[in-house]
């Protein structure tokens, strides 16, 4: 298995919300990924991810978000993040243990963890405390 590692401000907890659900389109390299859309502030209901890059790590990776969550305060913010596997296996989450309203987007890198081999690609969603998981999403190539 290979390692990855999440850039964010704290660690995140599994979810068995549909991350297929959530996926809106992206461009990406090996390794790196964006947001190719982003919403209007007055229309977000969800942070989105609007960046990821994965980097390889001793026998893993660290993957470092950039999240948009323009509503934060301390009664609504994006509370976490999470990498999954195409077919919505939680990889590593993290958690994001206040707001970041002075911090615009903002990003967090995780600690190393591990991707399985036969997974070429993850998938990055943002969740806030009131809705969940949602928003834009990026999916990045695990580089070899």
């Amino acid at each position: 298995m290979v390692g990855l590692s999440m850039t964010l401000a704290t660690s995140c907890t599994p979810s068995s919300e549909d991350p297929a659900a959530t996926t809106t389109p992206q461009t990406e390299a090996a390794g790196v990924a964006t947001s190719a859309t982003a919403g209007s502030v007055a229309d977000q209901e969800f942070p989105d991810v609007l960046a990821a890059e994965l980097t390889p790590n001793g026998d893993g990776f660290t993957i470092a978000v950039t999240i948009s969550s323009p509503y934060d305060t301390a009664q609504r913010y994006a509370d976490r993040w999470r990498v999954l596997t195409p077919d919505g296996t939680v990889l590593a989450e993290h958690e994001l243990g206040h707001d970041h309203a002075s911090e615009q987007p903002f990003t967090r890198t995780s600690a190393p963890f591990t991707i399985p081999d036969d997974v070429t690609e993850v998938v990055v969603e943002g969740r806030d405390q009131a809705n969940g998981y949602g928003g834009e999403t990026v999916t990045v190539a695990v580089p070899s």
